[in-house]
């Protein structure tokens, strides 16, 4: 039986559907599995399966309160007919490396594995646990969360969403992605400042409003909630499975990956995917210029007081790392995770000893890739392999590359020293950043997101996602635009309608 409890009250334990329901544990943390050991599996059975059928068994061991059945049935729900590639999480060997493309979903953005799963395991957990209350998920993004949430929710019963994005902040076409649903339990809406503006505002409101209505209570699309994390493991295995059924590896031999990452949350999944026993070398964490993921990993410090970028690649756009938190609870332990939280709270930063960060480095590699460093990659990889990547994959090739050649932080692993493949981990459709990509490949702009993509796809034959094609040509349906103070008076006023 597995129960979670919250990284910051030991004295909270909680089944998984509860976990999924409030999304955030009472007090600020987050919910993590309470005992490592209990989620080890016989990986080699799960590995010889379809992607469906890795899921259910994922799922049952995270979930088991839910019961096989039910996992079943929530997995056929979520999977069946929704992804463009038969193998939902399609691996292309590129170069002398391969790409596990986890955008072939609804909103084209790895999001859509995790959140074309979440509203079916919230409104299962509903029942089992008597819940009579509308759920009001609030949701803050970088870019492709907020999509693929209302994509995700939009239209369930009992269920309404509210985005938070940073105004300026996303790509034109991830923000019309958002904006031009028209669902009436739908809302986006731009707030003035950063992603960890937003973040840091929505995790305010789960502590000041968690009903912030009658009848209406909160919980979270984002991968603070255990319920979008754990899907997110299985593409893990889906990849191994894959170069195992090819005859690339064979089964045992590890494999390295690289997960371009702002939030710490794809990456995460690979971490638990390794404790479930899964053959993984070392996890590279690939940051853009907002590299505060990549000083942590190689010197233990932790800075959010840093100057903050927006980047080609936004997704990354991010200083407060939410999932990290997770990781330090089992790594540092419940009193120093309290404690470094506390820190970071009150003064920004925190520093975790020699002893914690040695055993983080036994698995984890931060390396950083500017933007140019990301243009270069795109338009060499197109140049030499005619395969195009959108701007978080080519920051993920780039310090693959430059972990590769020893142009990395010293002390780290040299990369592949046990290991036999490298997986980069591809976020996004290229046509999500179509003015960025014809940058890098050294094109004029035409002047327009949808000419862009016309562009794009006439110069490099890739196929426009059916997701995709017709978003630019949409009405406008959310137009707020509100001061971070504002959030809160905001929620409550959509919650009372």
């Amino acid at each position: 039986m597995i129960e979670y409890t919250s990284t910051r009250n030991a004295d909270i334990r909680v089944r998984s559907g509860k976990a999924i329901l409030d999304g955030q544990a009472q007090g600020g943390g987050l919910y993590v599995p309470a005992d490592i050991d209990a989620i080890k599996a016989d990986w080699r059975s799960i590995i010889k399966k379809d992607f469906r059928g890795m899921a259910k068994d994922v799922w049952n061991i995270f979930f088991d309160d839910y019961g096989e059945e039910k996992i079943d049935e929530l997995v056929e729900a979520s999977y069946k007919d929704k992804f463009a590639a038969a193998d939902i999480t399609p691996l292309v060997k590129t170069g002398d490396a391969w790409v596990l493309e986890l955008w072939h979903g609804p909103t084209s953005a790895f999001k859509d594995v995790a959140l074309s799963a979440l509203p079916n395991l919230m409104s299962a957990a509903r029942s089992m646990n008597g819940f009579t209350d509308d759920i009001m998920i609030l949701t803050a993004t970088s870019g492709d969360t907020g999509s693929a949430a209302i994509q995700g929710f939009r239209d369930v019963p009992g269920t309404g969403i509210i985005v938070f994005y940073p105004h300026g902040g996303v790509s034109d076409t991830q923000r019309l992605q958002m904006v031009t649903p028209d669902s009436s339990n739908v809302t986006a809406c731009a707030i003035r400042g950063n992603f960890d503006d937003a973040q840091t505002g929505v995790k305010k409101l789960f502590r000041e409003i968690p009903q912030p209505a009658a009848g209406v209570s909160l919980s979270s699309a984002n991968s603070i909630n255990i319920g979008r994390l754990v899907p997110q493991i299985v593409y893990y295995f889906s990849a191994y499975g894959q170069l195992v059924k090819s005859g690339v590896i064979a089964e045992g031999d590890r494999i390295d990956f690289v997960v371009p990452t702002g939030n710490f949350g794809d990456i995460m999944a690979g971490w638990y995917a390794l404790k479930m026993g899964l053959p993984v070398g070392r996890l590279v964490c690939a940051s853009n210029k907002n590299d505060v993921l990549t000083e942590f990993l190689n010197t233990g410090h932790y800075d959010r007081k840093r100057e903050f970028y927006k980047t080609t690649s936004p997704s990354m756009d991010i200083l407060v790392s939410s999932n990290l938190e997770r990781l330090l609870w089992y790594i540092c332990g419940p009193e120093h995770t309290v404690q470094y939280m506390k820190q970071l709270e009150e003064t920004g930063e925190y520093q975790i000893t020699d002893n914690e960060l040695f055993e983080m480095q036994k698995v984890f590699t931060g390396v950083f890739a500017s933007d140019d460093e990301g243009a270069a990659a795109i338009k060499e990889v197109f140049d030499a392999e005619h395969y195009l990547m959108d701007t978080h994959t080519s920051i993920a090739w780039a310090c693959m590359e430059k972990y590769r050649s020893g142009d990395a932080p010293a002390g780290t692993v040299p990369f592949g020293s046990d290991a036999k493949e490298a997986v980069v981990l591809s976020t996004a459709s290229p046509y999500k950043f179509s003015a960025a990509v014809l940058r890098a490949l050294g094109e004029e702009l035409t002047g327009s997101d949808e000419g862009n993509m016309k562009k794009v796809r006439e110069i490099t034959g890739a196929e426009v996602p059916a997701g995709l094609a017709g978003i630019l040509s949409k009405p406008v349906i959310h137009k707020d635009v509100i001061d971070i103070p504002d959030m809160k008076d905001y929620v409550i006023e959509k919650c009372t309608k």
